[in-house]
C-alpha cells in the first residue's frame, strides 16, 4: 500500500514540477519560478533552538529517511537522479556537475537503455558522492551511501579526478572540466555550483550526526577547517571556504527542484536550502542564537495582499501598502542582518544593495511581513 501510494506521488509529481522547465541550469540560474513547498510544521521542532540543540533538532527532522537502493532493478539512486538533476531545457538529458554538460540520459555507466550502450563508455556519467564516501560510509549497504542529497551526476573521468579530494579554492585549471581547479589534495568546483556542493556537505554533517553503518556501528560526520589528504576519517575540509560558496552561490531554482524531487522519494529535505541563514545559526556569527524558520524562504500570509514590487529589482522597491512609522529590517542569505530603516509615510524604498538575494522583514499595520527579494 505504502509503495503504490509513493508510486502515485512521483507520477503526479513528475508530470507536475518536473516538466515545468520554466527555469534555468545552474549554468544561467533563475529565482523565484519554483516555489518551495516546505510541508507545514516541517522545521517546527527547531523553531527556539540555538547551537548543539539547533543540530540535533535539525537532525531529527531530516533523520531516518526513505532509502533507495544503489542499483536495482526496481526505483534506484540512479532513477531519482534522472529527475533530480534533469536538464529543464531538455528533459531527455542530465546535467553533469562540474562540466556542467547536457547529456542523454541513458549513456550512463552500466546501462543498457540502447544497444549501443552499456558497461562503462568514454565519457558516460556516474555518480559522484560529493561527501566521498571512503570518509565515512564505505559500504554500498551503508545508508549514507545511498543518499540521493549527496549524489551528483558526473562525468565517469572527472569524477575520479575529483576523488577523495578536500573542496577548497585554487589549483591548476581542469582539462576537461574546465571550470574547476585542483591540485594534491583540493578541489574548486566551477561558480555556478560551489553554493550547491557546499549546502550539500552541510546536509551530511548534520544529518549523519552521528550515522550508522549497515552493522549499526556509529560514525560522526564532521567538516574541518583544514584539507584531509590521505585521510579516511569521517572528516572533510574546508570550512572556511564552504562557507563563502554558500554566500557567494545562493540558492537557485534547480537547486530547490532537486530539493523538491529528492524529498518525493526519500521524504527528507536539505534545510540548507529550504532555510540558507541556518548555516550562520550552527557555523556562522549566530552561533548560539535562537533560530527562528520566518527568516526562512516561507512567506507570512497574514496580510495575503501585501507585494513588494518589482521582484527582482535593481534596488528600488514599492509596496501595496502605504508604510507609515514601519520599521523595515533586511538580512542576508546567512541570517545577518545588514540594513534597518525607519519608513515614516511612504509606499516605497531603495535598498542599495548588491546583486543577491535578501529577506525583508516589514511592519505593516503592527504585523511583521517576512518576504524574500532578489536585486539584479
Amino acid at each position: 500500500m505504502r509503495s503504490s501510494f509513493i508510486i502515485f506521488i512521483i507520477f503526479l509529481f513528475s508530470n507536475s514540477v518536473l516538466g515545468q522547465g520554466n527555469f534555468g541550469p545552474p549554468s544561467n540560474p533563475t529565482y523565484g519560478n519554483v516555489q518551495i513547498d516546505i510541508p507545514q510544521e516541517y522545521y517546527q521542532e527547531a523553531n527556539g533552538m540555538s547551537g548543539e540543540d539547533l543540530k540535533q533538532a535539525i537532525y531529527q527532522i531530516i533523520g531516518n529517511h526513505l532509502v533507495f537502493p544503489y542499483t536495482s532493478s526496481s526505483t534506484d539512486t540512479w532513477d531519482i537522479l534522472q529527475q533530480s538533476d534533469q536538464d529543464p531545457e531538455n528533459n531527455d538529458n542530465i546535467l553533469l556537475v562540474y562540466t556542467e554538460r547536457s547529456q542523454d540520459k541513458g549513456y550512463r555507466d552500466g546501462c543498457n537503455c540502447y544497444s549501443s550502450y552499456g558497461g562503462t563508455h568514454n565519457n558516460s556519467w556516474n555518480r559522484e558522492h560529493v561527501w566521498p564516501k571512503s570518509h565515512g560510509f564505505p559500504d554500498q549497504d551503508d545508508v549514507a551511501y545511498t543518499d540521493v542529497h549527496n549524489l551528483k551526476p558526473c562525468d565517469r573521468s572527472v569524477n575520479a579526478a575529483r576523488g577523495t579530494k578536500d573542496f577548497d579554492n585554487g589549483g591548476n585549471q581542469h582539462s576537461e572540466a574546465t571550470e574547476c581547479f585542483t591540485d594534491s589534495d583540493s578541489w574548486e568546483p566551477n561558480d555556478s555550483v560551489k553554493g550547491d556542493i557546499a549546502r550539500i556537505i552541510f546536509y551530511m554533517v548534520v544529518r549523519y550526526d552521528p550515522g550508522y553503518d549497515h552493522n549499526n556501528n556509529a560514525f560522526d560526520l564532521e567538516v574541518v577547517d583544514y584539507t584531509t589528504p590521505g585521510n579516511s576519517d569521517p572528516i572533510l575540509g574546508k570550512l572556511s571556504s564552504l562557507l563563502q560558496w554558500h554566500i557567494d552561490d545562493p540558492v537557485d531554482d534547480f537547486e530547490i527542484n532537486r530539493n523538491e524531487v529528492i524529498y518525493s522519494y526519500q521524504e527528507n529535505r536539505n534545510p540548507f536550502i529550504d532555510h540558507p541563514n541556518l548555516v550562520n545559526f550552527i557555523w556562522g556569527d549566530s552561533y548560539g542564537q535562537e533560530w527562528n524558520e520566518n527568516l526562512g524562504f516561507t512567506e507570512n500570509n497574514e496580510l495575503e495582499n501585501f507585494k513588494i514590487y518589482p521582484n527582482p529589482s535593481n534596488g528600488l522597491i514599492s509596496f501595496n501598502y502605504n508604510l507609515v512609522n514601519s520599521n523595515i529590517e533586511i538580512f542576508n542569505l546567512t541570517g545577518k542582518k545588514i540594513k534597518e530603516h525607519h519608513v515614516i509615510n511612504s509606499n516605497f524604498i531603495d535598498l542599495n544593495l548588491p546583486s543577491g538575494i535578501y529577506f525583508i522583514k516589514t511592519q505593516v499595520n503592527g504585523r511583521l511581513i517576512n518576504s524574500k527579494i532578489i536585486i539584479k
